[in-house]
């Protein structure tokens, strides 16, 4: 089709994330940001600069931490992106969710 790049016409689903720093930056911080909100790295990080009554520390090495563990993401990310298609990251990612969903589940009920 006109106005396509070949990885759109080819049904390519991430063709999308190909653009500006600007927009994949700001895609990222959002859902990054609102993932992480009031998830129990945000609560332990709270308590945490509650007992040792130096903020700015607990800042500090919580900012570290959470560096480090996106920088494994992405280059476990980068490195399965190489070898795996994106239509099989989708069914594996969908796959694990599924399963953490039966579990969660089976948790709850007591199975």
């Amino acid at each position: 089709m006109a106005g396509q790049t070949a990885d759109q016409s080819a049904g390519e689903p991430y063709a999308a994330l190909k653009k500006g720093f600007w927009s994949i930056f700001f895609s990222t911080f959002v859902t990054i940001f609102l993932a992480e909100l009031g998830d129990k790295t945000q609560v332990t990080t709270l308590l945490i600069s509650a007992e040792a009554n130096s903020p700015w520390t607990v800042f500090a090495g919580a900012g570290l931490a959470l560096i480090s563990t996106s920088l494994i993401g992405v280059l476990l990310g980068r490195w399965m992106a190489k070898r795996i298609s994106a239509k099989t990251l989708d069914t594996m990612a969908a796959v694990l969710l599924l399963l953490i969903t039966i579990w969660l589940v089976a948790d709850v009920v007591g199975l």
